[in-house]
């Protein structure tokens, strides 16, 4: 393995470019005399399959339907009113719903039966139609052998027939693209099981750049070295030239890290959904609850060996600071990856990951809303270990579901991905734990299935600049606003004082949610611990309400506190039911131990405080950039306090600029 670091020159072999995805044909002769159909029948209808037009997913649900012998028909359309845009569509069995009465003297019989079968898409990323419902199910006899001609089926056989160029006998053709569903396996290493035989997996295990790539990505770690010196890149090229992997990050991600190395996410959304370019986000949380850059890279093969090899340099850029924590999703060889490069660091799976495969994984079983339903409860619920065995068994039994793998995957791995199992580590507000909560990819309306490098480089300054725009709004407001408050509650007022206005609207909610706590009472005592139960009034489905148990163990001589619902690990802050026994004892003020610093308006001032240049390698120039972007962050703030401040800050660096150049005259 060849390593190119930093100025040295990248070699790119642009000669071995080539289209991994095409299209497919699948033709079928029907006639009086035989019937040959194709030996690949289109897959059956799932939640989560995409398609790149309604066209396309129309022509999908046709083709299942004669397969299987019966019409279709577009049986409802929404539409956006002012662009006349459709957005929504529901493709129904031509027996759907029921004709109104007609009038005629001899009116038509009746073919209606009020089928259910249908399937629903939706236009997502305002590219690619996705099918979000699918009832499979008809209320009449349905048989490939039953030749009743449909409507439908007549479009397939007229478009065939406009794309004859001689007199020849009709014959039915319609051409299908590879369709993929919206989340692949776990492993995800491959297509569906569709596509297996139709396009065979490309087995190169190296970047495929198209006609620009190339340059397009040298050019621009050329111009970022030169105007950022702290700029990082690696390229990993095999025997023949050909690059495998990059890695990358600039100076503010390396930063970044310094602030808040303690959670990262490796996001491979791009890598999972079979995007064009493979992209691995490397991702923090900062002071303001915002996602933050820590790295990117390029993956030209999805095994161990090249995540290793991309981790080894994100840890490399980062001088050998490993993370506490890392969430991923379940992609098996980045795991094992994840092992070797950082044994010490706590290695856990996404839930938000995982229940957004739900649809697609369990949409076609039945009773599926049912079955959404327990597991949801089962995974969101749970307050103690007993509580999500329960759940999941009878969940389990009541649908027999002991032979889905998918689920028994999900099981054997339940201690990387259920809170309750990882209530002792803490996620900075990094993993959901409620339903109702979600994530958003880093570069989400930046990339797209088809982005290409030289497009996705071109997008990457524009979305950290305005990334970087965000967070310093944020700034701004944390540090001049006041914020309102909503309750008389003293521990309100202390953290508006201390965090910034993002996490402080976030612990808000939990100083208005103890007013639906109530009956706190004593219920055992050891030494000086003693133990609450809380009750909290909270909404189930259709609005209806539910009383729930909440267990508070208090100690009384260091004020510690440890509420079951785990939420000050999962976000950073105290939750209501602890607050209320808090406020049961008299305590006035939030212990300092709860209040994290790295929620603090001036974090970054406060760290550097903290953290002085006892470790800094005075050969190491890195070194140097890091401490020395550390130092001047208080003068920033300070400056921008007021025109005053900024006059000041601003005629004492060019002061220091002066020097600088008057050191550098000297040597010449």
């Amino acid at each position: 393995m060849e390593e190119v670091c930093l100025n040295s020159e990248p070699v790119f072999d642009e000669g071995d470019e080539y289209d991994v995805e095409g299209d497919c044909t699948l033709v079928e002769h029907d006639d009086e005399t035989g019937e040959t159909q194709s030996k690949k029948e289109p897959p059956s209808p799932t939640v989560g399959l995409e398609f790149d037009s309604f066209d396309e997913a129309y022509d999908f649900y046709n083709m299942y339907a004669k397969q299987q012998g019966f019409g279709i028909r577009v049986s409802n359309s929404w539409f956006r009113s002012k662009k006349k845009e459709r957005y929504r569509a529901k493709l129904s069995c031509s027996s759907a719903g029921f004709k109104k009465k007609s009038e005629a003297n001899n009116p038509r019989p009746e073919t209606r039966t009020g089928c259910p079968a249908m399937i629903v898409i939706r236009l997502v990323d305002s590219k690619r139609w996705r099918i979000v419902e699918v009832e499979l199910e008809h209320n009449h006899q349905v048989s490939p052998q039953i030749k009743r001609f449909y409507k439908s089926h007549k479009k397939m056989i007229l478009a065939a027939k406009k794309a004859q160029p001689s007199p020849e006998p009709v014959t039915e053709v319609h051409t299908i693209k590879l369709y993929r569903t919206a989340v692949l396996e776990a492993d995800h290493i491959g297509y569906s099981n569709f596509n297996e035989g139709i396009n065979p997996v490309d087995n190169s295990k190296h970047l495929e750049l198209k006609e620009g790539d190339a340059h397009a990505v040298y050019n621009y770690f050329c111009r970022m070295k030169l105007t950022n010196p702290n700029f990082f890149y690696l390229f990993d090229l095999d025997d023949d030239g050909r690059l495998r992997n990059v890695f990358w990050a600039d100076a503010r991600s390396r930063a970044a890290y310094g602030y808040f190395c303690d959670t990262v996410a490796i996001d491979t959304t791009c890598l999972a959904n079979k995007y064009e370019i493979p992209l691995i986000s490397f991702v923090g949380v900062n002071q303001h609850g915002q996602s933050v850059l820590l790295g990117c890279g390029f993956l030209g093969h999805e095994s161990v060996e090249y995540f290793v090899w991309i981790l080894r340099a994100w840890l490399k850029c980062m001088l050998g600071c490993p993370p506490q924590v890392i969430i991923t999703d379940q992609c098996k060889p980045l795991q094992t990856a994840v092992c070797e490069v950082f044994p010490n660091a706590h290695h856990c799976y996404c839930m938000w990951y995982i229940m957004q495969r739900v649809p697609e994984k369990l949409g076609g079983l039945k009773g599926y809303e049912a079955i959404k339903r327990q597991l949801n409860k089962a995974v969101y619920d749970s307050l103690k270990i007993a509580e999500f065995e329960t759940s999941w068994a009878d969940m389990i039994k009541q649908h027999r579901l002991g032979d889905n793998k998918w689920l028994q995957t999900l099981y054997e791995d339940r201690q990387m991905w259920v809170p309750v199992y990882l209530k002792d580590t803490f996620f900075a507000g990094m993993i959901p734990i409620r339903e109702n909560e979600g994530l958003n990819a880093f570069f989400e309306g930046y990339v797209h299935k088809h982005t290409s490098f030289k497009e996705f480089v071109d997008k990457y300054d524009l979305a950290l600049h305005r990334k970087h725009l965000k967070e310093a709004m944020a700034d701004l407001e944390s540090r001049n606003s006041s914020f309102e408050m909503k309750t008389r509650c003293n521990f309100e007022l202390q953290v508006s004082k201390l965090y910034t206005k993002e996490i402080f609207k976030r612990f808000q909610s939990e100083v208005e949610g103890m007013y639906s706590c109530f009956n706190t009472r004593q219920v055992n005592v050891n030494g000086p611990i003693i133990t609450y139960i809380v009750k909290e009034r909270v909404e189930v489905e259709g609005n209806e309400k539910e009383v729930k148990y909440y267990e508070v163990l208090y100690e009384t001589t260091q004020v510690d506190i440890r509420c079951i619902c785990s939420l000050f690990n999962y976000k950073g802050y105290l939750c209501r039911h602890a607050l209320n026994v808090l406020n049961y004892n008299g305590v006035e003020e939030i212990p300092s131990r709860y209040i994290l610093q790295r929620w603090s308006k001036d974090f970054k001032c406060r760290y550097l405080l903290d953290n002085k240049s006892g470790n800094i390698d005075v050969y190491n120039p890195m070194h140097w950039y890091n401490h020395l972007h550390k130092c001047a962050l208080p003068i920033v703030e300070e400056g921008a306090q007021s025109q005053e401040h900024y006059k000041i800050a601003l005629q004492e660096l060019e002061e220091l600029l002066n020097k600088f150049n008057n050191v550098a005259n000297d040597f010449v």
